[in-house]
């Protein structure tokens, strides 16, 4: 771990700062458009415009690559994701933001596949675990830490956001002065949308209700809490908490899914992930205008009151069920694969994840108009709620298939095919170092 430290220190410590800001900057802008009277279709337009230009980026940023070279392009969109802090608050206006937020995601994408196909050709594969689990914590760590800067200053302010443009240009200098070669970028092909839904129907079905319900998650929650009058403090805890949810609980769970069927294990945590959504919306002490929610407070099935400590505790619950769905699902499709092609499966389910996650935020903006606050449960359970009746189905049509090569691998919610290939597991090259001793 040492060497790695030793020799990516740079990498690692640019990648860090700006996923701080990031972080930062997406619930801020949650926040904020509550805070300027947005109304919730506009702002699930904005958080999906991220996704909208996240997708694209995926499909074009590879081509870009190639054609520049790393480091010219790394600087280029770290200034774009800085310029674009500076213009939300510059422009307050729904429709601008939605284009910023377009660049915004094209502009991360691309980044996270520079420093991950960098990554990919410093590891080795006696190290590409340890590798993959050092990004993995410093993904989380700077989401939380992100989270936190919340309270750095009132996002009604213009100093939060020229914070987040100093991150992400700070984040360039470490980059821009490594003395290290930039790696020779590698496209990795990716299996179609029918070639997944063929290997395994489950897995693709799931992974598109993952986008829906993760992305809602991600963008949404600040939103929902800010217009549930909690303080700017209570709003960074719930979603440190949220964030330290979704990486504490991959690993029990994801030891759970190797040793039994590992649909039975996405089944239970799409289930479970309902049952604590219902929980929160009880302890949230709004109503919605539902039979079977009057029906229930009417008999005194639940309280009606707001208490925010069940309520923070029933959210975190939920997190923690729901964000190891993608690494679950990815294993899951592993188990009905060869080797070799595990990364490019991870490819087209990362495509099939993102067809969800573009309309995500949006539809949730829409229940939560009709519903209120609750329509961010109520979205949650409308999209786990097929992941549990379709998995059921497809257990009784298809047997338990073992497959030795393919185990559970945590993974933070943005990684791309080139992280996926740091897993030891996915049968990846040798790296050139590797290839030049043999």
């Amino acid at each position: 771990m040492g060497k790695i430290l030793k020799n990516s220190w740079a990498l690692f410590f640019g990648f860090s700062i700006l996923i701080t800001a990031h972080g930062f900057q997406g619930n801020l802008l949650g926040v904020r458009a509550v805070l300027e009277n947005f109304n919730y279709v506009a702002t699930g337009s904005l958080m999906s415009g991220y996704f909208i230009g996240y997708f694209f980026g995926a499909h074009y940023a590879p081509q870009i690559i190639s054609r520049v070279g790393h480091i010219r392009v790394f600087a280029a969109f770290a200034s774009v994701a800085s310029l674009s802090s500076l213009l939300h608050v510059v422009f307050v206006e729904p429709l601008l933001w939605i284009l910023i937020r377009f660049f915004h995601g094209f502009s991360v994408i691309t980044i996270l596949i520079i420093v991950e196909s960098w990554l990919n050709d410093r590891a080795n594969n006696r190290n590409r675990g340890k590798v993959l689990s050092l990004y993995m914590f410093i993904t989380f760590f700077g989401f939380a830490l992100g989270n936190m800067l919340l309270n750095f200053s009132s996002p009604l302010k213009y100093e939060p956001f020229i914070l987040i443009s100093l991150l992400f240009s700070i984040a360039l200098i470490p980059i821009l002065l490594t003395k290290r070669k930039p790696p020779k970028f590698k496209k990795i092909g990716s299996m179609t949308i029918k070639e997944l839904f063929k290997t395994s129907p489950f897995g693709s079905v799931a992974m598109f209700c993952t986008g829906f319900t993760m992305s809602a998650i991600f963008t949404m929650t600040a939103v929902y809490a800010t217009v549930m009058n909690l303080s700017i403090l209570d709003t960074s805890i719930l979603l440190v908490l949220i964030t330290l949810a979704g990486a504490f609980f991959q690993w029990p769970i994801g030891s759970i899914s190797d040793n039994f069927d590992r649909r039975k294990v996405i089944i239970l945590c799409a289930l479970w992930g309902i049952i604590f959504a219902i929980f929160a919306v009880f302890s949230s002490g709004l109503k919605l205008n539902n039979l079977f929610l009057e029906s229930a407070v009417r008999f005194n099935y639940f309280t009606t009151s707001f208490d925010k400590i069940k309520l923070f505790m029933f959210v975190t619950l939920l997190a923690g069920m729901v964000l190891p769905l993608f690494s679950l699902i990815l294993a899951l499709v592993n188990d009905r694969i060869i080797k070799e092609k595990f990364v490019s499966a991870g490819a087209g389910l990362n495509v099939i994840f993102g067809l969800g996650a573009i309309t995500g935020p949006l539809i949730c903006s829409l229940l939560m108009q009709k519903f209120g606050p609750n329509g961010f449960f109520v979205h949650l359970i409308i999209f786990l709620f097929p992941v549990v009746v379709y998995g059921l189905y497809r257990l009784s049509q298809r047997g338990l298939e073992d497959n030795p090569d393919s185990t559970f691998t945590p993974l933070p919610r943005d990684i791309t095919p080139l992280g996926i290939e740091l897993d030891p597991t996915t049968g990846a090259n040798l790296s050139n170092s590797e290839n030049v001793k043999k």
